[in-house]
């Protein structure tokens, strides 16, 4: 029986080790929707009639709008010096005058990130804001975007379903198969008047200690993967802050815990049902 325990322990903890990293993968590709949608800017051109005490206070009052993250100013002479390295020449040598304006670069906050919410994020800030001129953003690249976006994590929320059903079936068999080895066992206390509630508390026990052991062995592999991909590449923490991994160490042990009762109590009922055949 100890070494009945000993499979079933190692069975277990190699089932949640992958339902860890199909965890792990499904929120750290929402970290990288998050942080690409981030890094995307929304351009704020200004007339020229603004000064820079209304520029300062427009900055601050952008700042507080529920789908801004950060505004940065930039000075008309640096939008031009930007122009002047991207075209290879000097506009001012040949009109006279600098003929760009200031302009404010907006970061957003990711659920607002899209185009459906940008057209009437537009609208809201030419009204609310006399000084705007216009708003530009890569309409093109935004969309596309999204629409990549949306189908990776369509794909990946369809293959955590199927890896989910098919973890929950490899646990249910090792579970039924350690209970099948005990059926005689189960109806001898069955003969002498025990309750099902009183039989099926051993295995009940059994079980959660062995699914709290591995939970805690593939908690730990899972962070001893981790912490080798951040010793090897630091630039991937970005991507996989201490929350995700805290949930990740969460999911596997509340579904480890969770699943292994519950495929527990459904085996041993289902012997307790059926006539056992010498």
């Amino acid at each position: 029986m100890e070494w009945q325990a000993v499979t079933s322990t190692l069975s277990t903890t190699m089932v949640l080790i992958l339902m860890g990293l199909v965890v792990l993968c499904v929120l750290t590709a929402r970290q990288v929707t998050s942080t690409v949608k981030e890094n995307m800017l929304v351009t704020i051109v200004l007339n020229d009639e603004i000064s820079q005490s209304e520029t300062a206070s427009m900055q601050d009052m952008l700042r507080t709008e529920r789908y801004v993250r950060d505004v940065h100013l930039i000075p008309a002479d640096e939008v031009l010096q930007e122009q002047i390295e991207a075209i290879g020449s000097d506009p001012e040598d040949f009109i006279g005058f600098n003929p760009y304006y200031t302009e404010l670069e907006m970061s957003m906050v990711p659920d607002y990130a899209n185009s459906d919410s940008l057209t009437w994020i537009i609208e809201e800030l030419k009204e609310k804001y006399p000084a705007v001129t216009d708003v530009n953003y890569h309409k093109d690249l935004v969309d596309n975007l999204n629409r990549n976006l949306n189908k990776i994590t369509l794909v990946l929320l369809v293959m955590a379903s199927l890896l989910l059903v098919v973890l929950i079936g490899l646990i249910n068999n090792t579970v039924r198969l350690s209970i099948y080895s005990r059926r005689f066992l189960i109806h001898t206390m069955k003969l002498v008047g025990a309750s099902w509630s009183f039989i099926r508390r051993p295995f009940m026990m059994r079980s959660l200690c062995i699914a709290l052991i591995s939970a805690l062995l593939a908690d730990g592999v899972l962070l001893a993967g981790v912490h080798s991909a951040l010793t090897y590449d630091a630039a991937l923490r970005q991507f996989i802050p201490n929350e995700s991994l805290l949930l990740m160490g969460l999911s596997v042990f509340v579904l480890g815990i969770l699943i292994m009762l519950l495929c527990t109590y459904l085996s041993v009922t289902h012997l307790l049902r059926k006539k056992i055949e010498y």
